[in-house]
């Protein structure tokens, strides 16, 4: 017998990834401006820039108030695959650390780095492109159907397309086990306060902004490595190009080096992360209550 009202239920793999797919989407929209700030902090040269608000300033003033949305057709079209791989991988592998459903934090953030791992394959090209697009400076730079046709006829397939994907598996592991476990605790403070497994649109927003905070907390050092390699002329040379990067940056320019750009990061990282997931659980919760899937 049917009933009108439908109680909730796991979510399903197809579910995961469309409802990712969506969370993706208003990820990139919202934090797109401040993630081109964050990339050139990380890969101009030391005292390029006096801070985040001289970039901005000297990017609006030289390029355009659009030059901060350079890099984003990447991330829009490949979003869709990378957000619904992330959230799918999450929803196998959380049944893969604990079958029974009574996940703890620590299995939640176990899961979230699986997770991280897995989506990595494409992850890694989406952002290298990205890079590249916001490494350009001034007007008339390179499209992104031409700096991939360069990648692929300079490089090939793994120097080129797939650059930085080891360093990108190696960030996303505790980059996405800090990032679910922020929000499922934050989450189910607000449950526990409310008595409730439905809270209110604003403390899934304050959710996501607490899993935003503990992604980058949780990876930043490693992603700016990860932009450097990905933006480098060459491609990497041995097999310990992720620590001789490292060195090489710490030697020429300091720790300092490693937390370059973190301000306009956390600052993208509230809003970013938390249209992410609130965009992610209504989509969820849609798809619960008006299909079978």
């Amino acid at each position: 017998m049917s009933s009108s009202v439908r109680p909730p239920r796991e979510h399903s793999l197809t579910a995961s990834l469309l409802a990712g797919s969506v969370g993706g989407a208003a990820q990139v929209i919202v934090g797109q401006p401040l993630d081109t700030i964050k990339t050139r902090a990380q890969t101009a040269p030391a005292g390029a820039f006096k801070g985040p608000m001289d970039i901005a300033r000297q990017t609006i003033k030289k390029e355009g108030i659009l030059a901060l949305y350079k890099g984003m057709a990447s991330p829009l079209l490949g979003v869709a695959g990378v957000n619904s791989l992330l959230f799918m991988s999450n929803t196998y592998a959380r049944k893969l650390v604990n079958p029974f459903g009574n996940l703890s934090i620590k299995d939640v953030a176990l899961a979230g780095a699986i997770a991280g791992a897995a989506q990595s394959i494409l992850a890694s090209p989406v952002e290298m492109f990205k890079i590249r697009m916001q490494g350009q400076y001034g007007s008339g730079g390179k499209r992104l159907r031409d700096v991939v046709g360069e990648m692929y006829g300079k490089y090939g397939w793994r120097k080129g397309i797939l650059r930085g994907y080891w360093i990108t598996v190696v960030r996303e592991i505790p980059a996405y086990a800090g990032f679910f476990a922020g929000f499922e605790g934050t989450k189910r403070a607000f449950q526990q306060h409310y008595g409730s497994s439905s809270i209110p649109v604003w403390a899934i927003l304050t959710s996501g902004g607490a899993g935003g905070i503990a992604y980058w907390t949780a990876c930043y050092p490693l992603d700016v490595v990860k932009s450097r390699i990905q933006l480098q002329e060459a491609p990497p040379k041995g097999f310990n190009y992720i620590i001789d990067t490292f060195r090489t940056i710490y030697r020429e320019e300091g720790a300092k080096a490693f937390v370059r750009g973190l301000s306009p990061t956390y600052a993208r990282a509230v809003p970013a992360a938390a249209s992410t997931f609130v965009a992610f659980e209504l989509t969820m919760d849609f798809i619960q209550k008006h299909t079978d899937i």
